[in-house]
């Protein structure tokens, strides 16, 4: 596994994993903890050292399961969550980056996660109600505490980055990025790249559409949360697939597979780019950290990127009320 180093020299494996699939969002969740234990030690196995959860997944049950699944190699690794998220009886009432609030989630997650320092902590999405400043400092703080090492930002705009850095330097930025959500291309990427931030991929196979599995005809459950975001919808998704061919295609000419492409893409973008393909079975683990393998060149990455183009995305990325969130 290659190693990238993002923001404030904090390196880490140059393809993560999301764990909140183990948890949430794709319908049923897996009955079998210890499968998930073991898919998780399993990349730890194959070289990931880069993990992913939040306070707001599940709530909470998804830190327990990354803290279990980590403890005994927890020298070895290095753990991003996220607070933002007010939570109430096992469920998210609205969005709370409040100082005190932000305290307590960090609190809870070095428990949940049975650890002494959070590695990467991020603001899950950007507060309204609470200047980006006073987020900053009050994460600054729990780094002059020894709890935290390191300060990202999920969804933010460029200009919420440019204020938060200006009170606590920022090492990442987590926002959907993949060949068919370009949406940090204009200003957040640009101004990672000034800043010296990372930049931290999730949903980097297009929540599973780039892995060529997924058909016109796909029908998702009502546990899997694409079942409410447009461009899955049948005729959008039907369009939307033509992109996917050609990723297909290239795949088939290299030997790879098509999510490995895609990964690949990513890749090739910023050496300071660092997906986090999500997962829960152990062969799909192995062929997204394979994708370090495939090389693409500087003519097929420009033909992937002027196919996307052409092609275009047809529906959201969210449901309108979650796409009032992103980019604040």
């Amino acid at each position: 596994m290659h190693v990238r180093t993002i923001g404030q020299g904090l390196e880490v494996s140059a393809i993560g994993l999301g764990c909140m699939g183990m948890s949430q969002s794709y319908g049923p969740n897996p009955g079998d903890r210890q499968e998930m234990i073991a898919v998780i030690r399993g990349a730890v196995d194959l070289g990931v050292t880069f993990f992913d959860t939040a306070e707001f997944y599940g709530p909470f049950v998804n830190e327990e399961l990354v803290g279990e699944a980590l403890a005994p190699v927890r020298d070895q690794v290095v753990i991003a969550t996220k607070f933002g998220w007010r939570i109430e009886d096992g469920k998210s009432v609205g969005l709370d980056s409040s100082p005190e609030r932000i305290r307590r989630a960090a609190d809870g997650s070095l428990r949940r996660l049975r650890t002494d320092v959070i590695d990467l902590l991020y603001q899950h999405r950007v507060d309204p109600e609470v200047p980006i400043e006073e987020v900053a400092g009050t994460v600054r703080e729990l780094v002059a505490a020894g709890k935290v090492r390191h300060f990202g930002l999920s969804e933010c705009s460029a200009t919420t980055l440019r204020r938060a850095h200006a009170v606590h330097p920022v090492t990442a930025v987590q926002s959907e990025y993949s060949l068919w959500t370009r949406d940090p291309e204009s200003e957040v990427l640009p101004a990672c790249g000034e800043l010296g931030v990372g930049f931290v991929p999730f949903s980097p196979l297009g929540k599973g559409v780039l892995t060529g599995t997924l058909t016109a005809g796909t029908k998702f459950s009502a546990g899997d949360i694409r079942s409410t975001i447009p461009r899955f919808e049948q005729e959008n998704l039907a369009q939307n697939l033509a992109l996917v061919k050609h990723v297909g295609e290239l795949a088939t000419a290299k030997g790879a597979a098509p999510g490995q492409v895609a990964l690949a893409w990513l890749l090739a973008r910023q050496p300071g780019i660092v997906p986090i393909p999500g997962t829960r079975r152990r062969e799909r683990l192995e062929e997204n950290t394979a994708a370090t393998q495939v090389a693409l060149s500087a003519d097929e990455v420009a033909d992937l990127n002027a196919i996307a183009a052409r092609i275009g995305v047809h529906g959201d990325r969210y449901s309108p009320q979650h796409m009032r969130m992103v980019g604040r």
